[in-house]
């Protein structure tokens, strides 16, 4: 079994909720077990600012397949609830994101783990330190901790009352 951190992400059509969703899909995932879920957190728009502000959060599992059908079967989940992309970091009623997946390194048009904007989004790092620990170290990249501090300028609000798991 291998560690593996996803990203959820959503700023319309009621996006709490939408998180919830996708929570619920990925737990039911075959060869993906939960370990654990970040609170959820709300953070400006990245992109285009014309938009809502996101809400986000992080889970781990431990995964037993490969990295491209776990791109796939979460693809596959965001087109199942509907979403369109419509613009480059537009909008969006749920988002994906394979993160981490152990100590696996790809490079490939459609994927890159680990995920190359980790370390330019405190709404990432912030969740993945929730559940992993600020001395969590991603592939290539120095620990958590560290990336949270050269990101301190950025915004980002805990959501209370808000659980996903």
């Amino acid at each position: 079994m291998t560690l593996a951190v996803i990203a959820l992400g959503a700023n319309i059509d009621a996006p709490i909720e939408r998180l919830a969703e996708a929570y619920a899909h990925v737990s039911k995932m075959a060869d993906f077990s939960v370990l654990d879920v970040s609170p959820i957190y709300q953070s400006p728009p990245m992109g285009p600012e014309d938009q809502p502000p996101y809400f986000n959060a992080v889970l781990s599992g431990e995964y037993t397949g490969e990295p491209l059908p776990l791109l796939r079967a979460l693809q596959k989940i965001e087109a199942s609830m509907g979403r369109v992309k419509t613009r480059h970091w537009g909008e969006r009623c749920i988002d994906l994101d394979v993160i981490q997946l152990g100590d696996c390194v790809v490079h490939l048009p459609s994927l890159q783990i680990p995920h190359p904007g980790l370390r330019s989004r405190l709404f990432v790092v912030q969740p993945m330190i929730d559940i992993l620990g600020a001395d969590h170290r991603v592939p290539g990249l120095p620990e958590l901790g560290t990336l949270r501090e050269a990101l301190s300028d950025d915004t980002l609000t805990l959501c209370p009352n808000t659980a996903l798991g």
